[in-house]
């Protein structure tokens, strides 16, 4: 049941978490049982975090969404699982739910080829972003009045997926019509491994300045400090432990510092 996860968190010794409120894997996954909300709501009191606007529960939806897909029953059954997510996350008070920005899957890139983190977006990057906020629209649409918000996350470039560098990130909450219903999560191995350098101190600064510039940090709900096992640049997403990685010092000082 989803109260593990805070009976987890708490005897870790933490003040916050991140969960799947139901398997991630799965596209039809099950919904939690009456009793488990009921032992959710205890578990929240418990731990002193029943208070949904202190932000201390935050969802992470399935790797199966992909509301960016140009193939449209895909989109369809991406969109029906994401909902499932909103209205689980709305019915359990948590007010953040991060997910992945999708892929377009049009066309291929080179493993070897960087990311161009200045470029406006390609005509196929610009495609899949347009759908990603359409389906974004389509699920205010249908779910009006949910107070939690969707958390945009950056990711690392690998294949065709969007939002490695923030201006991605940034048009498609400027494209949602509900525009206050989306927010930012930020993952430290993800950016390194985009490209944007945090080995130095001012290395860091200028890639939080780049992240103010193009998303507001107050957007930036969620923060997910993992290390980078690969270099700078590399576009592979494989997390180590801070401090085991690439990442440097400077940029969890950084990050820990806003």
């Amino acid at each position: 049941g989803v109260a593990n996860a805070i009976h987890e968190a708490v005897a870790l010794g933490l003040d916050c978490v991140q969960l799947f409120t139901a398997n991630q894997r799965q596209w039809r996954p099950r919904q939690p049982s009456q009793q488990e909300c009921a032992d959710w709501f205890t578990a929240l009191k418990a731990a002193g975090w029943s208070n949904p606007q202190d932000h201390r529960v935050v969802s992470h939806n399935s790797y199966l969404v992909n509301l960016a897909s140009p193939d449209v029953a895909a989109r369809k059954k991406s969109i029906a699982l994401q909902r499932s997510e909103l209205e689980r996350c709305e019915h359990l008070g948590i007010r953040l739910c991060v997910m992945h920005p999708g892929a377009h899957l049009s066309g291929k890139r080179l493993t070897t080829e960087k990311n161009n983190l200045q470029a406006d977006p390609s005509v196929e990057e610009l495609a899949g972003i347009k759908r990603l906020a359409s389906s974004l629209d389509q699920l205010h649409k249908e779910l009006p009045g949910y107070k939690v918000l969707t958390c945009l996350e950056n990711t690392v470039g690998a294949g065709t997926t969007l939002g490695y560098n923030f201006n991605q990130l940034a048009l498609a909450k400027q494209l949602v019509g509900n525009a206050d219903r989306i927010a930012f999560c930020i993952d430290t191995c993800h950016a390194v491994a985009a490209g944007y350098n945090m080995d130095t101190t001012t290395s860091a600064k200028n890639t939080l300045e780049l992240i103010d510039q193009h998303l507001g940090v107050k957007h930036v709900r969620v923060i997910h400090a993992n290390d980078s096992q690969f270099p700078c640049g590399s576009r592979k997403d494989r997390h180590a432990n801070i401090l085991d990685g690439v990442c440097g010092a400077s940029c969890f000082k950084a990050i820990t510092h806003v």
